[in-house]
């Protein structure tokens, strides 16, 4: 069997990329660090225990489950006892904003996917090669693009995370019911109101366990963004095994697992996973009164008729 020289190939298609589109992906990592530091800007702005408050009350809402709210504070308190809440709130803003980026890409595609068959077909193994390949494969051409520090793990992350959005979004609207859209269809629904209206909503389920896995997939990857100088606690924990520092590491994934608890569960709840409706949360009382005062007299008038 000859020898393709696929390596060399590749090595000459990067150094092509590399040497020619130099101020492209020196654009692409100022808008990365801008993006970061932006959001960066809203978690690290306010001290720790304010901001503990904050997304506690924010896990409240989202959850209205009050011992899930206690045991993340908990936790939360724990990172700032370990002097890691500034690193924290670093791995946090680079899984948000690798969330979002991969979101921003991946739902629109799944919708368009959903819709075509060829864009699917072509797409289906692209996903498997960005699932299945090793991440160290493209971690190097990332380096080579982007320099050392946040941006290449925050790329490596994005193409890390961005299947199961785009999976996810196209699963949700195939596996809507054929006879709903055919009932729009009949009432003279257009084919964006049908996607707005029905679609949609009825995908929500899909799409946000497909939030979800996104942003968990995006938090595996701290220690990896860790390695090509990205800050946080993957900074934290490669500088702590590099120098055999047991302690530390055991904090670092401490706090990894925190935070990797506190956006799975936040995230999950926002999907409608686990959030019930408890007796003391407050409730619509005046429209409530509103829809028991018609259903009365809405029976009123069937009997009369």
């Amino acid at each position: 069997m000859p020898d393709l020289h696929i390596g060399d190939i590749g090595e000459d298609i990067i150094n092509f990329l590399t040497d020619n589109l130099g101020p492209f992906f020196d654009g692409i990592k100022e808008a990365l660090n801008f993006l970061l530091r932006m959001v960066y800007n809203v978690l690290g702005g306010l001290p720790p225990i304010a901001m503990i408050i904050v997304l506690a009350v924010i896990a409240l809402l989202v959850s209205r489950q009050v011992v899930l709210t206690l045991v993340l504070s908990v936790g939360l308190l724990l990172i700032e006892s370990m002097d890691l809440w500034y690193e924290t709130m670093q791995t946090t803003t680079s899984v948000l904003v690798a969330a979002l980026v991969a979101l921003v890409i991946g739902i629109p595609l799944g919708i368009w996917s959903a819709f075509s068959p060829p864009l699917r077909a072509a797409l289906r193994p692209i996903l498997d090669l960005m699932q299945t390949l090793p991440v160290f494969v493209y971690l190097l051409p990332t380096i080579l693009f982007f320099g050392v520090g946040d941006a290449p793990g925050l790329v490596a992350t994005i193409v890390f995370a961005l299947p199961p959005a785009v999976r996810l979004t196209q699963l949700g609207i195939i596996q809507v019911d054929e006879e709903t859209v055919e009932a729009a269809t009949a009432f003279g629904a257009g084919r964006w109101e049908i996607l707005r209206e029905v679609q949609l909503p009825l995908a929500k389920d899909s799409i946000m366990t497909g939030v979800n896995q996104v942003i968990m997939l995006a938090l595996s990857m701290v220690v990896v963004a860790g390695l090509v100088g990205g800050t946080g606690l993957g900074g934290v924990v490669v500088n702590a095994v590099q120098g055999l520092q047991i302690g530390a590491s055991i904090e670092g994934g401490l706090a990894v697992v925190v935070i990797a608890i506190y956006l799975d569960r936040v995230s999950a709840a926002l999907g409608g996973q686990g959030r019930s409706l408890p007796s003391w949360w407050p409730r619509l009382g005046r429209r409530d009164g509103a829809e028991a005062d018609s259903e009365p007299e809405a029976e009123r008038e069937l009997a009369a008729a």
